[in-house]
């Protein structure tokens, strides 16, 4: 019975968090092509199975998305996907080849939809959860490549996203733009927010870069081992179960 509590006060430390996306920076923006259509994001919180993530590059105006773009949605999958993961978006002007490293990446049937590619100039991507497509419900991230506060590039009015967390503000008429901050030595994930957030820390190539060919780092992130609050009260209680148990038998 001892050994069976000790080893069970050991896996605490262990134990996963629960799996949601549920503040403005758990799925955040990594990289950014236009040339390629595509880009790259990172999970600082892990990601329940079966999660639907909203993509569109209609403007927010402070209260809904304008007209004139396009939406996408991607379905996490089967499995709970564990947080630092990097997942590459591809193809998003493509009804056949966009794809996504996980899971399933698709246009969403939306009315009016157009012009499904990303562009260089003064275009902003919102990444959120949402009962539907025009209905968001909590903001995740968003980069543009103009000015938030514009009617050109959407505001962030309402999204609950700021320049330090998850809101990325690229050089206007970038076409290739990444991240190349540190992805080890936090000690948790949100840690990254305002370091991933910051585009001091992104290497941004700028106007007329020859970028279609180019493939994000997907390397993933990392956290120091310090386990969480809950974690160390899960393991006070089962030390606490040993130290009784040992103290009886002595008695």
């Amino acid at each position: 019975m001892t050994k069976t509590l000790i080893a069970l006060a050991a896996a605490a430390l262990t134990l996963p968090s629960h799996a949601a996306l549920t503040a403005a920076g758990d799925l955040t923006f990594t990289s950014f092509n236009a040339d390629e259509d595509g880009f790259a994001m990172v999970a600082l919180a892990s990601i329940a199975p079966n999660t639907k993530v909203w993509f569109t590059d209609n403007e927010w105006t402070g209260s809904a998305f304008n007209t004139g773009e396009s939406y996408s949605s991607w379905l996490s999958g089967a499995g709970t996907i564990a947080a630092g993961t990097v997942i590459r978006f591809s193809k998003v002007d493509s009804a056949t080849l966009l794809a996504a490293s996980i899971g399933t990446f698709s246009r969403a049937t939306v009315s009016g939809s157009s012009n499904w590619g990303i562009s260089t100039s003064e275009d902003t991507v919102y990444a959120y959860l949402g009962t539907t497509a025009t209905a968001p419900t909590l903001f995740l991230s968003a980069v543009t490549t103009g000015t938030y506060g514009t009617a050109s590039a959407g505001f962030l009015t309402g999204t609950g996203l700021t320049a330090i967390n998850g809101a990325i503000t690229l050089s206007n008429g970038s076409d290739y733009a990444e991240y190349s901050g540190v992805r080890t030595g936090q000690a948790t994930f949100a840690g990254y927010k305002g370091l991933v957030s910051n585009a001091a820390n992104w290497n941004d190539l700028g106007t007329n870069a020859v970028a279609a060919n180019l493939v994000p780092n997907t390397t993933a992130f990392t956290v120091s081992a310090v386990p969480e609050p809950q974690t160390y009260a899960l393991m006070l209680s089962g030390l606490l179960a040993v130290g009784f148990i040992a103290r009886r038998r002595r008695g």
